[in-house]
């Protein structure tokens, strides 16, 4: 029973637009988060660090809300945290994962003759597989970890570790920052591609040989050996 070429036609074509939302989602983010200064000579001055993927957080810095650095007391900060490792893992994959499927597809609509005929490319593509919905597992995990950091370093909580804004006379309170809704589509595509990865193993595991094994030569049945002509 071949039902691996239609289960998988099917379920690569769902993991491609999923990669494709992974990168529409994470890969191409950009964001800011705001505060509002206020020191001698200025009120409610808007300061701006400006992030984008790969979130390398510690690059983006508040500079001075005026020319005098409010009187010689402000000095830049930057935020905390370099997340580039999770979030460039967990879309380097999508981006792997991606061009599997375009190849994947290519074989299963081209050449089902070799995937049916040769019992190593089934196992090849099980180990693929399989190895494929563990990694997102992982990517998907390190990355939530690393967007709960995220938000975290961008947060209201940015304003207690501005020292500047401990200083007398300096203010500072937390304005805004943009939304991660986008984000978090990430994560939830990439614990969608998990789930999709893992069940179709089993279609997978059901076209190799360990599912199907080669029969053997049909025995005669019975404990007398068959009649022969004469």
């Amino acid at each position: 029973m071949l039902m691996r070429p239609s289960a998988c036609r099917c379920g690569l074509g769902h993991g491609l637009i999923f990669s494709i939302f992974i990168f529409a989602t994470c890969g191409v983010y950009k964001g800011t988060t705001t505060i509002l200064v206020s020191c001698k000579g200025v009120v409610n001055k808007t300061v701006t660090a400006a992030f984008a993927y790969p979130f390398r957080l510690n690059a983006a810095v508040f500079s001075a809300p005026d020319p005098t650095r409010c009187s010689g007391t402000w000095t830049d900060f930057h935020l905390v945290g370099n997340f580039s490792s999770s979030a460039q893992f967990f879309v380097t994959f999508a981006v792997l994962v991606f061009l599997y499927c375009i190849a994947a597809l290519v074989l299963y609509v081209g050449y089902m003759h070799l995937y049916r005929n040769t019992g190593k490319i089934p196992l090849i593509d099980l180990v693929i597989t399989v190895m494929a919905a563990f990694l997102w597992l992982v990517s998907t995990s390190a990355w939530a970890k690393a967007l709960t950091d995220i938000k975290i370093s961008t947060g209201p909580s940015i304003v207690q570790e501005i020292a500047s804004c401990k200083l007398p006379g300096v203010t500072c309170l937390f304005a805004s920052v943009t939304s991660m809704g986008t984000l978090n589509l990430s994560v939830v595509f990439g614990l969608l591609n998990m789930i999709l990865w893992g069940g179709n193993a089993w279609f997978v595991y059901k076209e190799t040989s360990l599912h199907n094994p080669s029969n053997s030569t049909p025995q005669s049945s019975g404990i007398y050996p068959p009649t022969t002509g004469i």
